[in-house]
């Protein structure tokens, strides 16, 4: 399996995940030419994916969406709910209902060679999900905008190929940053998004031998840096309860509006 992060950040984000047959994307949340030019990138064209597939409805998720579904009949698929906010949202305009694809947390669908596993995440959204997508040889994930996580969410992301793990914010820097103090609490709560320090230490949970590579993605423009999220995530991981070090595996972090290089497992 392949992944490429086209953008992930505050601001907008758009993951393409694929094999050598059939390629999907996670989110449209960048206009319909920023991603074309994405993928036009890594050889890949916006026509030639089999669908899109949407977390939850806040717009850095499905700004270019309805434009990607109307110009290239697009299927995309989502929980109800978060079907049912993104037809009720003006910006994303009208979207061919036949396109459309409700599915249910914890029952796989089949998107081309791929098999998707929805899982629910904490978020302030109407019905929010991660998605797993696995052939028979590999599994890869796409996790953002986890405000927490348990025991029963890291036991269903064992044995991963490649991951994109939200790393979000320093804590510190959005403690002592300008936004208002509901915004903070908002992205501190348990409906919020993944710290540095709680992505390397999820991170460190889910690692083994056969483990390829992780992309760190969603990460704030005002509230983290490239830098600052991929040297605490290492060090959580060299330091925590776990075999492995920071330096055992490739650690990559998606930039906010550049794609990255195709990561292959």
């Amino acid at each position: 399996m392949e992944l490429c992060s086209i953008a992930s950040g505050s601001s907008g984000n758009c993951i393409c995940v694929g094999t050598a047959d059939s390629h999907l994307l996670v989110d449209a949340g960048i206009s319909g030419r920023r991603i074309e030019t994405g993928l036009n990138s890594v050889g890949l064209k916006t026509g030639e994916m089999e669908a899109v597939l949407v977390t939850h409805e806040h717009i850095d998720h499905i700004a270019g969406l309805g434009v990607l579904a109307r110009r290239y009949g697009l299927p995309v698929y989502g929980t109800k709910g978060t079907l049912d906010a993104v037809m009720a949202t003006k910006s994303v305009g009208k979207i061919d209902e036949s396109l459309l694809h409700p599915i249910v947390p914890g029952q796989d669908f089949q998107i081309g060679n791929m098999t998707v596993h929805p899982l629910a995440i904490s978020h302030d959204a109407a019905d929010p999900v991660a998605y797993l997508m696995r052939t028979q040889r590999h599994r890869t994930g796409v996790i953002t905008d986890l405000g927490t996580y348990d025991d029963a969410l890291v036991s269903q992301l064992q044995d991963l190929d490649l991951l994109l793990l939200e790393a979000n914010h320093d804590v510190r820097m959005l403690q002592t940053g300008s936004y208002p103090y509901p915004l903070k609490q908002r992205i501190l709560g348990e409906r919020g998004h993944l710290s540095n320090v709680l992505s390397g230490r999820l991170l460190g949970s889910l690692l083994h031998d056969k483990f390829r590579a992780v992309v760190l993605g969603h990460l704030s423009k005002e509230n983290n840096y490239a830098e600052l999220a991929y040297e605490t995530v290492r060090l959580e991981i060299t330091m925590g309860e776990n075999p492995y070090k920071g330096d055992d595996f490739p650690i990559y972090v998606a930039k906010r509006s550049e794609p990255s290089r195709m990561i292959c497992a």
